[in-house]
């Protein structure tokens, strides 16, 4: 069932944030970066029968503008986006769920406010520097980002999966990302490879901050993952924790792709908060 979402905008130092609120009841969060609120739509309307779910846009990308385009969206400055945003709901603590790069956002969030998320599901963060081979992953990064500016943006996602070791048909690569592309897809774009993907993959989590905060720290795998960079990221990320990462149904985007199948589990994982 859809939900009726209120969208609004909120300043912050730096950015104006389109944010969306569903339903009523205890506040979740849902994001990613880059991927923008429109990927958890579903998963929001499925929560809002009981919650009240807050999505957003992160910061540069889609509808939420940045007076600068060329600062770095850090995880710090987008947790700091977070954490201002929950308490303008003033619906909290919250349970919030970050996807890949937003789940180093949401890791960030728990380090410098775990006052705001009683609990903190990261699923999949791509926090290469705790792979052993985290010298290569950021040479091929940077590589990559380098075929990005040099005008070979198909060039540079094949790199990208490579590096993730996510396997696609070329001929799915070339639809996706070859040809006429809508001009905001193509402005996100930019702005991930030059200002939000490096500064993502480089973050390194404290440990012991995260061990010893307030919030309870869940580390998510989708159950599809196997042998993906993300897979080994989290493992890594779960153990220098001390705790077990939990699965979760799909792959790395398992709440766009199955949101009903991923809802079920979400109910499950935050019932045992």
């Amino acid at each position: 069932m859809t939900q009726t979402a209120t969208t609004a905008t909120l300043r912050v130092p730096d950015a104006l944030l389109h944010h969306e609120l569903r339903g009523r009841g205890p506040l979740v969060v849902l994001v990613a970066a880059p991927m923008d609120a429109r990927s958890f739509e579903p998963l929001a309307d499925l929560l809002a029968t009981d919650h009240t779910v807050l999505t957003t846009d992160p910061r540069g990308i889609r509808r939420s503008k940045v007076d600068d385009p060329d600062r770095d969206a850090t995880p710090e400055l987008r947790a700091d986006d977070l954490a201002r945003l929950i308490r303008h709901v003033d619906a909290g603590p919250a349970a919030v769920l970050g996807s890949s790069g937003g789940a180093v956002s949401v890791l960030a969030l728990a380090q410098a406010h775990p006052e705001l998320a009683h609990t903190v599901i990261a699923h999949e963060p791509p926090l290469d520097q705790l792979v052993p081979d985290r010298e290569d992953l950021l040479r091929r990064t940077d590589e990559m980002i380098a075929t990005y500016r040099s005008g070979d943006a198909l060039g540079a996602w094949r790199q990208f999966l490579a590096i993730a070791n996510i396997h696609m048909p070329d001929e799915v690569v070339e639809h996706m990302f070859g040809g006429e592309r809508d001009p905001q897809d193509l402005a996100d774009e930019r702005f991930q490879y030059e200002h939000m993907l490096r500064p993502t993959v480089e973050w390194v989590p404290d440990l012991d901050a995260l061990r010893s905060a307030s919030s309870r720290i869940v580390v998510g795998i989708g159950e599809d993952s196997g042998g993906e960079l993300c897979e080994r990221t989290s493992v890594a990320l779960a153990e220098g924790l001390g705790i077990e990462p939990t699965r979760f149904p799909g792959g790395h985007i398992g709440f766009a792709e199955d949101p009903a199948r991923f809802a079920v589990r979400l109910r499950e994982v935050l019932g045992n908060a």
